[in-house]
This record gives C-alpha cells, sequence and structure tokens, in this order.
C-alpha cells in the first residue's frame, strides 16, 4: 500500500512548482528550452568514452584495462563535446559554488575545503531561471547548506529552498555523500535524505542512492510536465554523489527498458521507494566487469589476472551513471521535449583515490583506468587532471551533433549560458560568458575567464604516469591562469612575486615542457602575475599569500579627463552584463555625480580609470536608491545588486599600487524618476569624501 510518504514527495512538489514562479522573463520568439545539468563526483575526464575511454579499449593493451560509457557516449553524438573546459576548483564544495554563483573562486564565497560552508546569497542559476519563468528542482548532493545544527529548518541557511530551487530531494550534508545505502549505512553510517524539509530516511529500504536521484528526477519532471503549469521550462540540478567516495554497488541489473515506461522508477511504496529496492545491497557487478581480467604484469607470457574488486565496483558506478543518462534522455523521448531540452553533462573536479572499502580491497587509484585521461593529476590538483572535465551539452534544436568545442570556458559560464537560452540578461555580478555561439556556431564568442586558486596541503600522488618533477610534488596554495592556448601554474606559493610555470597545454596537454624560462615568455609571465591580482578579491576565510600584494595599475597614454558612460533602456531584474545591449544614449562627463548624469532611463553604465596617487589601501562606498555595482579591473570591489536595500550604504576595501586603473560603476534607478546615487572613497590621510574629478580620466 502507498504510505503517506509518497503523498509528501509527489504533492508538495507540483504544489510549489505550480506557486513559485516571480518576475518577467524578456520576451523571446523562441520557446525557452528545458535544462538539466547532470553533475557527477569525481568522474575524471578519462572516464568517459568519448573523451578517453574508447580510445584505450581500441589500442587494446592488455595491461590498460577500459570501461565503458555508450550511452553518455550517445549523449555526446548528439550534442557537442567541451574538450578544454574547466571546473573552477579541483574539489566539490568550491567547484559546485562556482558553478551555482556563477563566479570563479576568486569572488566565490566558498573555497579551498569549505564543506558545508553557506553558499552566498546572491544570484544562482536557480534564481536568475526562475525569475525567467522556470520550475527549478535540486536533486542528489548539496553540501553547501550552512554548518549549524538544523532544527526543523531554522539553521540551515543555505539550503536549496533558500537559493532559488522550488523543490529539493537529496542529500543535505556534504559527508552524507560519501555513503549511497541512506538507511542502512552499510560503510559510512546511516544517513539522511529530505524532501524540500523533511527527512524521509526511515522509508528509504535499499534505496542505492544512483537510482534513488534518478527515480526522483524523472518522476519529477512527468508531474512538471503533466501538471497545470507543464507548459512552463523547467531548469534540473541533477547532482550525483557517485562514483564519489565508498564504491558501493547497486542491489542488481539496471531494469529493463528506459523512459516513461522502463528503467528506474519512482514506486513510491513505503521501504520499496523505488524499483531497484530490492535484493541484497551493495551486490551487483555490471556482467561486463564481472569476470574481466587484465595483463597485470605486461607480460604476454604470463596469465592474464582477474580485475580487482575495487575496479570492478568502478566501473560499475560508471556505467550506472551512464545507464541513468540514457534512461533520461529516453524519457525525454518519450513525453516529446528532447529536441528543446538542453542537457549538460559534467563532473565537479578530477578522480580521486578514494574508496572506504575494507581493507582487504585493493586501493582505489585512478591509474587503473587512466581516469584522469591524457593529462597530469588529480582531485586536488590544479594540473590538468584535476580541473579538465568532461563536459557534453545536448540541445538537439540547436546544437549541431558531433561537434568538438575547443573553446576554453569554466564552470562559471554556466550561468551566463542558460540566460542567454532562457532569453534574459546576465547578472553583471557573474564572471561568467554565454558559450551559445561556441556551441550552436552563431554568433561571436566572448573569451572566457579561466581562474583557479585553491589550497591543499598534501602532495601530487607519486604515479609513474606523471611527469616526475610533479611526482609526490607538495600543493599548498595553487593557482591556474589560461591565456590563450598558455596555461601558468603555480604550487606552494609564498609570494605574489612567484613565477608561473607556463605550458601550451593545446600542443602539450600533459604538460611536459616548462616555457617559463623562454625569453618570449617574460612578457606572458608578468601578464599573468598582474591579470591573477586584478581579477580576484582577498577572503579572510581563505587566506592567501598574495592576498596583501597591491593590485597594479595599468599603463595608458593620452588619457583624457572625465569619464564615459552609457544608458540603456529595460525591464531589467537585475544589474546586467551590457555587451549584448544596444545603449539607448551615450556620453562624456567630468564627475560622478547624479547631478552629470542625467541620460539615465533604467540603467547606466560609466566607464573610466581611477588615477590612484600612492600605493596604499583605498575604500570605495556607494549609496543607490536603486542599485550599483562597482569593478575595479576585472575585480567586484561593491555588490550593491541582490537583495540590495536600497539607500543603504556598501563598500569595498582594495590595496591599489599608484597609477591608472580602470572601472566600471553600474547603476541601475529605483522608483525615483531621476537618478540618485553617491559614489565615495577614502585612502591615506583623507576620509569619505566624494571621488574628485581630479582623478577620472578617460580613453
Amino acid at each position: 500500500m502507498k504510505s503517506a510518504h509518497f503523498n509528501l514527495l509527489v504533492f508538495p512538489l507540483l504544489l510549489v512548482t505550480m506557486t513559485s514562479f516571480g518576475g518577467k522573463a524578456q520576451q523571446k520568439s523562441e520557446k525557452p528550452p528545458n535544462i538539466i545539468f547532470i553533475l557527477t563526483d569525481d568522474l575524471g575526464y578519462g572516464d568517459v568514452g568519448a573523451f578517453y575511454q574508447n580510445q584505450r579499449r581500441k589500442e587494446n593493451k592488455r595491461n590498460e584495462p577500459s570501461h565503458f560509457t555508450p550511452n553518455i557516449d550517445l549523449l555526446a553524438a548528439s550534442g557537442a563535446r567541451l574538450t578544454q573546459q574547466y571546473c573552477n576548483a579541483p574539489v566539490c564544495a568550491p567547484s559546485r559554488a562556482s558553478l551555482l554563483l556563477g563566479v570563479h573562486q576568486g569572488h566565490a564565497n566558498v573555497r579551498d575545503n569549505q564543506f558545508d560552508k553557506a553558499l552566498a546569497d546572491n544570484h544562482t542559476l536557480a534564481t536568475v531561471l526562475r525569475q525567467a519563468g522556470y520550475a527549478t528542482v535540486a536533486v542528489g548532493k548539496w553540501g553547501l547548506q550552512g554548518e549549524e545544527i538544523w532544527e526543523k529548518g531554522s539553521a540551515w541557511k543555505a539550503l536549496p529552498l533558500d537559493r532559488g530551487f522550488d523543490n529539493f530531494f537529496g542529500y543535505v550534508r556534504h559527508v552524507d555523500g560519501h555513503e549511497h545505502y541512506p538507511k542502512e549505512g552499510l560503510y559510512r553510517g546511516a544517513k539522511e535524505v529530505y524532501n524540500d524539509l523533511f527527512n524521509i530516511s526511515s522509508v528509504l529500504d535499499k534505496c542505492y542512492t544512483g537510482d534513488l536521484w534518478t527515480a526522483y528526477a524523472k518522476q519529477w519532471i512527468v508531474n512538471h510536465k503533466q501538471s497545470d503549469i507543464g507548459e512552463k521550462p523547467f531548469f534540473m540540478y541533477l547532482a550525483y554523489d557517485i562514483p564519489h567516495a565508498v564504491l558501493e554497488l547497486p542491489t542488481q541489473a539496471y531494469p529493463a527498458g528506459a523512459g516513461l515506461n522502463g528503467g528506474i522508477q519512482w514506486k513510491g511504496e513505503e521501504g520499496h521507494m523505488i524499483n531497484t529496492a530490492s535484493g541484497v545491497i551493495d551486490s551487483y557487478v555490471n556482467p561486463d566487469y564481472a569476470l574481466a581480467t587484465y595483463d597485470n604484469d605486461n607480460n604476454p607470457a604470463t596469465a592474464e589476472v582477474s580485475w580487482p574488486g575495487t575496479y570492478k565496483r568502478y566501473a560499475t558506478v560508471v556505467r550506472r551513471i551512464d545507464d541513468a543518462v540514457g534512461d533520461i534522455r529516453h524519457l525525454l523521448i518519450d513525453m516529446k521535449i528532447d529536441g528543446n531540452t538542453i542537457i549538460v553533462f559534467t563532473s565537479d573536479n578530477g578522480p580521486s583515490r578514494e574508496s572506504y572499502l575494507p581493507n582487504n580491497y585493493a586501493t582505489n587509484e585512478p591509474t587503473f583506468f587512466n581516469s584522469f585521461g591524457p593529462f597530469d593529476g588529480i582531485k586536488r590538483d590544479v594540473w590538468e587532471g584535476g580541473v579538465r572535465m568532461p563536459a557534453i551539452v545536448s540541445w538537439p534544436a540547436a546544437i549541431p551533433g558531433n561537434s568538438v568545442v575547443t573553446t576554453p570556458s569554466m564552470f562559471s559560464d554556466w550561468m551566463a549560458t542558460f540566460c542567454d537560452a532562457a532569453g534574459i540578461v546576465i547578472p553583471a555580478e557573474s564572471d561568467g560568458v554565454s558559450l551559445l555561439p561556441s556551441l550552436t556556431g552563431k554568433g561571436k564568442q566572448r573569451e572566457s575567464t579561466v581562474y583557479v586558486e585553491y589550497y591543499n596541503d598534501q602532495k601530487t600522488p607519486n604515479y609513474e604516469e606523471f611527469e616526475s618533477g610533479r611526482r609526490g610534488r607538495t600543493r599548498n596554495q595553487m593557482q591556474l591562469i589560461r591565456l590563450g592556448d598558455q596555461v601558468g601554474v603555480r604550487y606552494d606559493i609564498q609570494s605574489a612575486n612567484d613565477d608561473f610555470e607556463i605550458y601550451n597545454v593545446v600542443a602539450d596537454p600533459k604538460e611536459k615542457t616548462n616555457l617559463a624560462a623562454r625569453p618570449e615568455m617574460d612578457f606572458l609571465q608578468q601578464k599573468m602575475k598582474e591579470r591573477v591580482l586584478r581579477l580576484r578579491r582577498p577572503d579572510t576565510s581563505a587566506v592567501r599569500p598574495y592576498d596583501e600584494a597591491f593590485v597594479p595599475a595599468v599603463i595608458r597614454n593620452n588619457l583624457k579627463p572625465g569619464i564615459t558612460w552609457k544608458a540603456f533602456k529595460g525591464d531589467f531584474p537585475w544589474i546586467p552584463q551590457v555587451y549584448t545591449l544596444e545603449s539607448s544614449s551615450a556620453g562624456q562627463a567630468i564627475e560622478l555625480a547624479p547631478s552629470v548624469l542625467k541620460k539615465v532611463e533604467s540603467l547606466l553604465v560609466c566607464e573610466g580609470y581611477f588615477k590612484i596617487p600612492e600605493d596604499a589601501v583605498y575604500t570605495f562606498s556607494i549609496k543607490a536608491k536603486g542599485k550599483a555595482l562597482l569593478r575595479i579591473h576585472e575585480a567586484t570591489v561593491i555588490d550593491a545588486d541582490y537583495g540590495y536595500d536600497s539607500g543603504a550604504s556598501r563598500a569595498g576595501i582594495i590595496k591599489l599600487s599608484a597609477g591608472v586603473h580602470p572601472f566600471t560603476l553600474y547603476y541601475k534607478k529605483g522608483t525615483v524618476p531621476t537618478a540618485n546615487f553617491n559614489i565615495y572613497w577614502s585612502g591615506p590621510g583623507f576620509k569619505d569624501q566624494p571621488i574628485p574629478a581630479t582623478i577620472l580620466f578617460h580613453d
């Protein structure tokens, strides 16, 4: 008999979906696409057939085992492989935070290893898409809720429901994602699965989370499309907790068929919530791998041996993800919504060494399948193997099949991309750019900011597959910056003056040849050192050895007094990026004051340079009737957009070297008929005062 828990799981889902829309999306002639973002956990670039495993299998070296991802490969064939996309950090919490917030790690509030830290209360993928008229749901692993003890939802301040999602079904805590049978807790103890605010773990007998998330995701899509608002687009953030952590097995083979009437199905019965909640937990090995053997000593004269159980498990779990991808795609086809649905498939960071299995199992080393692909590095490294992701995008209505996109990009570009697809403006606070020009072949692609900063006190593994100079290398403070084909990498950073190692990762993806010592790289070396100081903001919860460095000025000749401005008309829900917008008027002004800048219709964007008199710490502050945002170079110094109380003071502190520094000031008019904002600064020897015209210049 179906329990009350089934009603709990389905009826609130429909009710919230039908009542949660707010705001007005920008009008667009095409119907906005549904969006499903599938994020796996610790799946390496080399684990996906279309990126690496198929080539490994084709070479048929018996000492190099391989596994299969046929459904993921079909997804790639239906759309585009992004062969040069990076995660924003090589571990889950900061990587996911940057993805959801649309900002790189120089701006994200979750950095390093800050598991369970509350995601910033700012624009997220869900808030912007809900504003565009989408129903939003998060399924699976969260881990960004805040660290407080939870009592009836009153202390966790950053649950998915607080960050733009209408519905949530999954693990709240990061550590819960280390166990894949939440009720039985076979290896890591019992865990808690939440449906919105309700812990429903007690009825999840024998529910393998890889199947549980798939079943719920499918049922949610069906329920949404059959609801009164079924014509509305939806955004699903489907965050699997596998193959991460304990390598637990499913209970049984993936159910026959796929889609609406086959594959994994939601049943909603206590103790039998999904159709694979039976049999023996942690028992099923995919038959493709159960009897697999390999040449363990690379000697054809000796008998092959069976794969260690650890790797049979790993391959089985990856295949389970693959089956789920095929199942979900089939559902979209059955419901006739596949053509206008974007599916993104990727992983949060490089492959890991974790397995959490008993001591009689072999340790899990990503060298068995070369899960890091043609690169060096794993999870927690900023070598390519730790941060280059197996990203696939399918959108049959707009993206040609069998495409390969080689444009460098980052997770923080997905917010801009989805806003573009949904027909709504991109928040100016986002560091990302839309990838639709590269994906569709239409329009001009803007350059993405590919930047990583991260701390880990361990070492790069001593794998013989890696270049000798980085085996066992101390990590500590690390950075990565990509400019064109060149990647700059710093390990164990001591100061802002440390040189980057420089690699051409297009010609040399394994990063064998450090180009930094070549004289022709001196300019690029300096450019990298300056860029990484200009694009980020320090965070006291993640202190860096370069935090105290002064942001370097730029060299500009023949500057003119004053600033330039552009005004834009539009019903903007937030301060937008304006590179795709056409201004309604433009001009020059001698100072940053509303009395001078009279031509404000909806949005005003002022650009110019601050001429800073001396190396010092400066404070900038804004009071605006409306909203405002200030960037100096690429760094967001003041964000008075999301959640800003009109008229309140917002300030930012920045260390600037003497010289000229480019700035962009955005002002979005509030309810008052004329512009009303004030911007102040303070510095060595002077307190808050309006920014004087004497320090303002423009090209």
